[in-house]
């Protein structure tokens, strides 16, 4: 076989696997689509060594440190189909091509489906956030509001008032519960029920909202959590099994990253209900060590 492994994706978790397999000196071939979902944000928050800095020259100098590896190979492409075959599985690109490995990598992310609310995907990963603690600190000290748009919005809006004061938009969707709502007041949580209809501002700048009565109040961020779905159809293909997550499916995995289906493994938001790019990369890690170890004892058999 030309490659050892082939890892799918070239984000934080994709890089990180890779990375690991690199240092073990396997073949390994990486193909990456391009389309990282974090590509509409800024920058990225809390990954120790990288504050600050875009996610493109994250992923940028990953890969150029990952090029150095002799037994790397580095491919632009999307990958749109995968079987096995025998003991190997096969992976088809895009462009028609080809190539066989004895194990795989999925580090194939998710892609968002947000609320339809004018306004809100123009401004996604500016001022329409995800996660307080990757974003939550550079609009710390303004006007904050979380959406809510399934049944654990109300624990999130518990957060959100240690950056800011905080509004809770029921959207006339999830109201709170009688201890949900003590908490919140607790917390100085504002509850707001009647439903924003828009999102106001120089985009991507939030300014205020809209409500379905006709009210505008000032508003600098919103907190959304969205609903997700597999941005690859190849771990369906493969026949991997699926969990259901608290905004979308997730590869179901062991403690070492293995999905249900041998060989293959899957790391990143994929394969896990918290989305965050230190823990896609730790989880990348343990999916590229697992993978080489798992290779290491198939030829010791």
């Amino acid at each position: 076989m030309s490659f050892e492994a082939i890892v799918i994706g070239g984000n934080f978790a994709g890089l990180s696997a890779a990375m690991q397999l690199a240092r073990a000196r396997r073949r390994v071939l990486l193909v990456d689509a391009g389309a990282p979902r974090n590509r509409f944000s800024e920058a990225s928050h809390g990954f120790l060594g990288q504050d600050g800095q875009t996610p493109a020259a994250i992923m940028r100098e990953g890969k150029r440190q990952l090029s150095l590896y002799p037994t790397i190979t580095i491919r632009q492409g999307k990958v749109v189909r995968a079987r096995r075959d025998g003991d190997a599985f096969i992976v088809g690109t895009e462009d028609g091509g080809e190539e066989r490995a004895a194990r795989i990598v999925l580090a194939t992310g998710v892609s968002d489906t947000l609320p339809e609310i004018p306004g809100l995907k123009e401004r996604w990963g500016r001022s329409a956030l995800h996660c307080p603690y990757c974003h939550g600190f550079e609009v710390s000290g303004g006007k904050l509001g979380v959406l809510a748009n399934h049944p654990h919005s109300a624990h999130s809006a518990m957060m959100i008032p240690d950056w800011g004061v905080t509004t809770f938009f029921t959207q006339a969707l999830f109201e709170p519960d009688e201890e949900q709502l003590l908490k919140l007041s607790a917390r100085g949580v504002r509850i707001e029920r009647s439903p924003i209809v828009e999102l106001l501002g120089d985009n991507p700048k939030l300014e205020a909202v809209r409500f379905a009565d006709g009210r505008v109040v000032p508003l600098d961020a919103v907190f959304v959590a969205p609903k997700t779905a597999m941005a690859s159809p190849v771990a369906e293909q493969l026949g991997c099994a699926f969990d259901d997550g608290p905004f979308g499916p997730i590869i179901r995995t062991g403690d070492n990253k293995e999905t249900t289906v041998k060989g293959v493994f899957a790391a990143g938001d994929a394969a896990s209900a918290m989305h965050n790019a230190t823990l896609a990369s730790a989880s990348g890690v343990l999916a590229g060590v697992h993978c080489h170890q798992s290779l290491v004892m198939q030829s010791s058999d």
